[in-house]
């Protein structure tokens, strides 16, 4: 079974997550993509996260009845901060039969993975789909995957790269739409409508619980 997991704050979930993950399981002909929000997230301790219930139950909302779209709360369960190793362990003890898993992240994410806990581990567990950039240089991010210290090779098929594992990394580059959760937000405290921005089930949620403003609903 081959299936994909997308991780992120999703502060908040908007179609730009959505459509990369149905445009990434549609190419790779995956069975599922699940939806992992991050519950305490390493790399943004310094920062202002909306509390964790909201943030998944505003995922839920966006997926809604999708039978290729999933959610998980495997993170909201955990205690501590929220790592993707531990995350991708405790995937393949949920799944059986063990699942041949891809990974899917944005580039910027990408590029900070050897910050990451036992980021090596990873690559024994999943392959690894990247979410391009365009104003990033191709030969800049091949330059950085051969120099990662995990045994990265390039393979004939291009933007596809090999691990000793068996594990491959994947460049893909899907419909690229000009959203980011951090500009949303900023539009909700300015009073600004994001509408066709994000699911019309989660602007209602947003807009419920005041979320984003001073007046937010614990």
């Amino acid at each position: 079974m081959k299936v994909g997991i997308l991780g992120g704050t999703f502060d908040p979930m908007h179609f730009g997550h959505l459509r990369s993950a149905e445009e990434i399981r549609e190419e790779l002909n995956l069975e599922k993509v699940y939806l992992i929000p991050s519950a305490s997230p390493p790399h943004k301790t310094r920062s202002a996260v909306t509390p964790f219930h909201h943030r998944l139950t505003m995922v839920r909302l966006a997926v809604g009845d999708s039978s290729v779209l999933d959610v998980l709360d495997l993170e909201g369960k955990r205690p501590g901060l929220s790592y993707s190793i531990e995350t991708v362990k405790e995937f393949h003890d949920l799944i059986t039969p063990e699942p041949e898993l891809f990974f899917i992240l944005g580039l910027d994410a990408f590029l900070e993975i050897k910050t990451w806990k036992e980021y090596k581990n990873l690559f024994k567990y999943s392959h690894f789909v990247i979410i391009q950039r365009p104003s990033y240089r191709a030969e800049k991010l091949e330059s950085f995957l051969l120099g990662l210290p995990v045994g990265v090779n390039k393979t004939d098929s291009p933007g596809v790269f090999s691990t000793p594992s068996g594990k491959t990394l994947l460049l893909m580059s899907p419909t690229l739409m000009d959203i980011s959760s951090t500009h949303i937000r900023e539009m909700v405290r300015q009073g600004k409508s994001i509408r066709f921005l994000v699911p019309e089930s989660v602007r209602k949620y947003i807009n419920q619980k005041g979320l984003f403003t001073s007046h937010a609903s614990p």
